[in-house]
């Protein structure tokens, strides 16, 4: 609710004595269709289409009694399904609303569909997303076609005109290829199952009938003519084939169930004839340069061919011109043999010449290594007598030293070493208790005594 208005009444419509403006009053109005309408569907004839520069649709919807004009923008009317005209019947989705500017009651449409059909595309709509959800038209399921298929089978009625295409396509593309027909009815309430039944047909005779590629092939027409194309047992059917599918349904902008179920969707029937043929129809535009590739090959084959013949003639001697160069061949290595053996007899003569020098250098001279021995074992004998000299001065001094550290040579001078009944050492009389047993070694013995008395 706008907030420059004045004086609004608890249901946010003005009281009478209030005074608005007319750009306020359409304000008003705009906000409460908007807020009171939910987005409504409206059927109607379309009269008086406006396509404006900016791609915007202006348009009446009209019925026998009244009229309401509409608004479509151009980011929804780009969206359209249909090219729309006047005196068309159609179903639209839209918003009730008013353009303040002129103060006219209007719709704004958001989408909109042909009467008559927008309950099948609906449907449509819905079989879609339930199968997508299923995984039935899942990419990584589809199969590659076949790059030459030896047999193609068409599932189409045989009165159709899309029979027709479909043959003189291949005959113009590939005129050996075998086609066989497994027929079932394109149109009406049958259609559905007898082309299942087709289908089930396929599945049972194709090892039978040797067919590589299946064609599912019908001439355009109105959504109510293709229905039978938008069945989820067909679709099934589809998935189930045992070999490819290519589905040729309608024309270019025609889409069916059964061409997101097939393996490849072709625009026509034309194009899905183009499409089983197409490994072939490349092969013949192939040829002829193949042809000049194969030609180039067998030139430049034979050229070479012809220069090794010349080559091998070039080596074809008489024997006896053949014996004549062996035997020269031969008396010019047993030349190189002599030179080659004489030649490595002189150098092994002068490295044996040469390692005799080196040995007669390198002998020793006992004599004088005699002499040098001897001077060694005189010096070895006097510095060891040396040693043991002053080794034994180092004991006699050692020994004198311990005989003066020597306990019993103290006691010999009158000392002696008291001990308690613990076998202490004394070193003191203080806490030697009177009574205490003692023991004295002297010098010579040992002397067992009792305490009388201390003194400090």
């Amino acid at each position: 609710m706008p907030s420059n208005l004045p004086g609004l009444s608890r249901t946010g419509i003005p009281e009478y004595d209030e005074v608005l403006s007319v750009s306020a009053l359409n304000q008003l109005a705009r906000t409460l269709l908007e807020k009171t309408f939910p987005p409504l569907r409206i059927s109607g004839e379309l009269s008086n289409l406006t396509r404006a520069a900016s791609g915007h649709l202006y348009f009446t919807l009209k019925d026998s009694q009244a009229q309401v004009r509409c608004t479509m923008w151009r980011n929804r009317a780009q969206l359209l399904g249909f090219h729309p005209e006047n005196g068309m019947q159609v179903e639209a989705r839209a918003l009730v609303t008013l353009y303040e500017a002129r103060g006219d009651f209007q719709l704004s449409v958001e989408a909109m569909l042909r009467a008559g059909i927008g309950s099948l595309y609906e449907a449509f709509i819905r079989l879609k997303e339930r199968l997508t959800a299923q995984g039935l038209f899942d990419p990584a399921a589809k199969r590659a076609l076949p790059h030459f298929p030896r047999r193609i089978g068409i599932v189409t009625s045989p009165a159709a005109a899309a029979f027709q295409d479909v043959l003189a396509a291949v005959r113009r593309r590939a005129p050996h290829l075998e086609v066989v027909l497994y027929p079932a009815l394109v149109q009406g309430e049958a259609a559905p199952v007898s082309l299942i039944e087709a289908m089930n047909t396929v599945a049972t005779r194709h090892a039978r009938d040797r067919i590589d590629l299946l064609l599912l092939v019908r001439g355009g027409g109105s959504l109510e003519d293709l229905w039978a194309f938008n069945d989820e047992g067909l679709a099934h059917a589809l998935r189930a084939c045992p070999v490819p599918v290519i589905s040729g349904v309608g024309h270019e902008t025609d889409f069916t169930i059964a061409d997101l179920a097939a393996d490849v969707r072709a625009a026509t029937p034309t194009g899905a004839a183009e499409l089983a043929t197409a490994g072939y129809h490349a092969a013949a535009a192939r040829l002829p340069e193949l042809a000049r590739t194969l030609s180039r090959t067998m030139q430049a084959r034979l050229l070479q061919l012809g220069q090794r013949v010349d080559r091998t003639s070039f080596r074809l001697v008489h024997p006896g011109e053949r014996l004549r160069r062996s035997r020269e061949s031969l008396e010019r290595l047993h030349a190189r043999l002599e030179s080659a053996c004489r030649l490595r007899i002189e150098r092994s003569a002068t490295r044996s010449h040469q390692i005799a020098l080196r040995l007669s250098a390198c002998r020793p001279q006992t004599a004088a290594e005699r002499a040098r021995c001897e001077r060694l074992a005189d010096r070895l004998e006097h510095a060891s007598s040396a040693s043991m000299r002053q080794r034994h001065e180092r004991l006699r001094s050692l020994a004198a030293h311990l005989d003066h550290l020597d306990p019993s040579a103290v006691l010999a001078r009158g000392y002696s070493i008291t001990r308690n009944s613990d076998g202490v050492i004394l070193r003191s009389s203080a806490g030697i208790a009177t009574g205490s047993t003692l023991s004295v070694e002297l010098a010579s013995g040992r002397i067992d005594a009792r305490v009388t008395g201390t003194k400090p």
